[in-house]
């Protein structure tokens, strides 16, 4: 710094993931951007998915208390692949429970990492509550960070913009795709992340599948001429708020 000049604050991207693996499936590719742009992303993980989400190891015979240890491990390995750091909240799974306990520690994270950026889970999802309870906690803390006569440590926070990310059936959660993002370039970085949770081996291939799929819309929606590579890779999210800007594009 010369001249006593001040450096803008690196852009924050917090993601807030209800389970040890949904931060990688879901947002890998806008984590894997954010990181190699050279902003700090800091991932809320809820829950390890330990009951949930583990089917492998429980048929394994592996305890409660060593599951997750695995998927605490793995989701840790995951985040270092990204460029991301991750906190463990440890809130337990199935069910994953809406507390005004769990959404103050959440509160503490909005004010502390100050995001540009929220990235979350959508409003519904019929086959995992675990998923609707994380968001509706996301958007109660980003609420509650905005209060300055909330008591929790920590600057006041604005509004920064929340994306849902693409659950598992998206069909059946009220998910419409409103923005699709271009993560071809930092895709095998995502690819290596998902390989770092064997628990869940069986959804690598259907998250590289649905990559491609929406490479192919976000092609089709961004026009002919852009230059595009003919393998592209895309992630769908949604908006719960309205945008603001002072051009439309």
């Amino acid at each position: 710094m010369t001249h006593g000049a001040v450096l803008a604050a690196a852009r924050s991207t917090l993601v807030i993931s209800a389970h040890a693996g949904d931060f990688v499936w879901r947002a890998g590719g806008a984590i894997a951007l954010a990181a190699s742009r050279g902003e700090k992303v800091v991932i809320a993980c809820l829950s390890y998915g330990e009951r949930g989400e583990s089917a492998k190891a429980w048929r394994e015979g592996k305890s409660l208390e060593e599951i997750k240890g695995i998927r605490r491990t793995e989701a840790e390995q995951a985040a270092a692949a990204l460029g991301a750091e991750v906190r463990f909240l440890d809130a337990g799974d199935y069910p994953l429970l809406a507390t005004p306990e769990l959404t103050d520690r959440l509160v503490g994270i909005y004010r502390d990492t100050q995001p540009d950026v929220v990235l979350t889970h959508p409003l519904a999802d019929p086959y995992n509550a675990d998923h609707p309870a994380a968001a509706r906690m996301a958007l109660d803390a980003r609420i509650l960070a905005q209060a300055i006569g909330y008591p929790a440590p920590g600057e006041v926070l604005g509004a920064p913009p929340v994306f849902f990310f693409e659950p598992h059936q998206p069909e059946m959660c009220d998910f419409t795709p409103q923005v699709l993002l271009d993560i071809t370039e930092v895709f095998d970085t995502k690819r290596k992340a998902m390989e770092c949770l064997p628990a869940q081996q069986h959804l690598w291939d259907y998250y590289t599948d649905l990559a491609k799929r929406r490479g192919v819309q976000l092609k089709r929606n961004a026009g002919p001429n852009l230059g595009l590579p003919h393998t592209t890779y895309g992630e769908a999210y949604m908006r719960p708020y309205p945008q603001v800007t002072g051009e439309l594009a």
